[in-house]
């Protein structure tokens, strides 16, 4: 049987990311995880209250892995307007990229579910909320659509979707294992 994993990600928009989702979702197909998803091409998709169709999905899950892909670009982003606190200073930031606001809420409705959780973040994608390295836990990897395939097979990706992995899987026998009363 294989084990579901909850894989969140903004719907792609360049032929690239729909690659990477594709070579992504076999990769982890052949480590014997069924990777699912929520959309409006999804069955599950709820018109009414997505976020109850993703909590109805995520608490069949063993585990979540999220892909940032650039979605949204701002050539100027002004932080901190008219600041006027000590430590704060306003500014512009230039060539901004944000991904969806679901890859920062499924992560975090994940985690208050114990799932573990691995987030793959594109080159340049704002690093805020639970895309900032260390916030989930597990290493947070930055990658480049254009070495998609070569990201994917690289060691880097192999060692934290083997580590991120074994959680699932301790997560997955966990969940056949009845309540325990004592220890």
């Amino acid at each position: 049987m294989k084990v579901p994993v909850f894989v969140s990600r903004p719907t792609p928009h360049l032929a690239t990311q729909e690659r990477f989702v594709a070579q992504f979702t076999d990769e982890l197909m052949k480590r014997g995880f069924d990777p699912i998803t929520m959309g409006p091409a999804s069955s599950s998709y709820d018109y009414d209250a997505p976020l109850v169709g993703i909590r109805r999905l995520l608490t069949h899950c063993c585990g979540l892995v999220s892909v940032a892909f650039r979605r949204t670009h701002a050539s100027v982003v002004k932080k901190y307007p008219s600041a006027d606190l000590p430590g704060f200073a306003e500014r512009d930031d230039r060539n901004v990229w944000f991904t969806s606001p679901y890859c920062q809420i499924e992560p975090a409705m994940a985690f208050q579910l114990g799932l573990p959780i691995l987030i793959l973040k594109e080159e340049g994608v704002l690093a805020e909320g639970v895309l900032e390295r260390g916030v989930t836990g597990l290493y947070l990897p930055e990658f480049s659509l254009a070495d998609g395939p070569s990201f994917i097979n690289g060691q880097e990706c192999r060692a934290l979707l083997d580590q991120w992995g074994g959680y699932v899987r301790a997560a997955y026998k966990r969940r056949g294992d009845p309540p325990r009363l004592f220890d």
